[in-house]
């Protein structure tokens, strides 16, 4: 078997990718990340860190234009400021928060699709869990639409790839546990959405993420390399 991880860089594709290697071997693992205009590129470093850490093939690709009529705040276009409060705060005031990127899971998984068949993989993995999708704050997070997307891309490659979400039905408290089992390199890994030279620590992404290592009895590796600097 050979499987795909999209690796954004963060926590929960840097632990897919330590499982996927754990149970395939890492000649049997390629990692994918892709530019989609993002403000800043740092979580794309983490990736190729990421990477090259477990010794994967890794490959890029720029999506960005189209993403170019996209107001999100996570854009470089966009004039909007990110948020610097939990998702459940942002969504008593809208649908869905304002870094959600119009179905950008969807657009990565059918990409990703036709470069895991021209490598020959059997399984597509991405980091979805419940916490992003709760309150359809990431609406391309959820177990409904992981069941959409594998049919999909299942007939569509002639029943020959597999779209899996591991933590989909999981917190991140216990994607962070499992990681640490696994002893994912997480000072490597970068989930901030502020692009500054440590995790900004306000954001919803770095609450959320630091919320889960305390879950576990630990400190983020970014907030003690942040209050340490």
């Amino acid at each position: 078997m050979k499987a795909l991880v999209l690796l954004s860089g963060g926590i929960d594709s840097s632990t897919c990718l330590a499982m996927a290697v754990d149970k395939y071997s890492k000649n049997n693992v390629v990692t994918l990340s892709a530019l989609y205009g993002q403000k800043h590129t740092k979580e794309l470093i983490a990736a190729r860190k990421i990477a090259n850490y477990y010794g994967v093939e890794h490959l890029e690709i720029d999506l960005a234009k189209i993403f170019s009529y996209s107001n999100c705040s996570l854009l470089s276009h966009s004039n909007k400021e990110i948020p610097h409060s939990t998702y459940a705060e942002q969504l008593k005031e809208a649908d869905t928060v304002s870094t959600y990127v119009p179905f950008r899971n969807g657009l990565f998984l059918s990409t990703a699709a036709s470069i895991a068949l021209s490598k020959n993989c059997d399984i597509l993995l991405y980091g979805a869990h419940s916490d992003d999708a709760a309150g359809s704050a990431y609406p391309d997070c959820s177990q409904a639409f992981n069941d959409a997307i594998n049919l999909a891309i299942y007939e569509g490659s002639g029943k020959k790839l597999k779209v899996e979400a591991p933590f989909v039905n999981l917190h991140k408290k216990d994607i962070v546990k499992k990681g640490l089992e696994l002893k994912v390199p997480y000072e490597l890994t970068w989930s901030c959405y502020e692009g500054q030279e440590y995790s900004c620590g306000k954001c919803g992404t770095c609450i959320d993420r630091e919320k889960a290592f305390i879950l576990n009895g630990e400190i983020d590796p970014l907030v003690k390399i942040r209050e340490g600097k």
